[in-house]
């Protein structure tokens, strides 16, 4: 994936280049990952399976996050089902996965328009922005969990993209559900913002800007 290593521009010294190191490729190109629209999580999940089949020695280093707020409604801009100019979605929940080989970090996420992976500060600025153009209601939290523990915990049975009479909100992936030997389905401790609640750790938006962005 070219869009995974970087190079600089010339320095004032015309002797002297500066090359950013490159970063490694764990998952596909976007167009080679299994995707499903309005299945992020799962989405997400293989991402993390591919990571663990084929790169092994770095998940250690990779994070699902869960977007969302107790209103379960959560603006992002550049997302590519967006009807407006800048391309904005209000979601119930989103899911990105993100990438942290050193004290870069890089997001991928599958169903925005920005380059697969973006690094963190750019998809802050452009898909995040900031939570003092909302109302408080709309504010974005985070929780944050190794994917490591997603692998080994996460679980739907997606009734939750049911309706009342049994027919599909939106039509599901054609693999089986994800499942776990304690859990047919938790979705909802991973939505939920609660930080008693679930697995990994919960962010505002200034905390996770802060937790993950290297001023290098």
């Amino acid at each position: 994936m070219a869009a995974q290593t970087h190079t600089s521009g010339d320095t004032d010294s015309p002797s002297r280049r500066i090359v950013a190191k490159p970063v490694k490729t764990i998952v596909p190109a976007a167009e080679d990952c299994p995707y499903t629209q309005f299945y992020c999580e799962e989405n997400v999940w293989r991402l993390c399976e591919y990571v663990r089949c084929h790169e092994p020695s770095d998940l250690v280093k990779c994070h699902v996050v869960f977007i969302s707020n107790e209103s379960r409604c959560v603006p992002l801009w550049r997302q590519r089902m967006g009807k407006s100019e800048d391309k904005l979605v209000t979601w119930d929940y989103h899911v990105v996965f993100m990438y942290e080989p050193d004290d870069r970090c890089l997001v991928f996420d599958l169903d925005s328009d920005l380059p697969f992976p973006t690094y963190f500060h750019k998809y802050v600025t452009e898909t995040l922005r900031t939570d003092h153009i909302l109302s408080p209601e709309h504010y974005r939290y985070f929780r944050v969990v190794p994917a490591s523990v997603f692998l080994q915990k996460f679980a739907s049975d997606r009734r939750h993209m049911r309706r009342e009479d049994g027919t599909w909100i939106q039509p599901p992936p054609s693999t089986p559900p994800i499942s776990t030997p304690e859990s047919v389905h938790n979705i909802d401790d991973f939505i939920s913002m609660d930080p008693k609640r679930g697995f990994g750790t919960v962010y505002n938006l200034q905390d996770f800007v802060r937790r993950f962005y290297k001023n290098l």
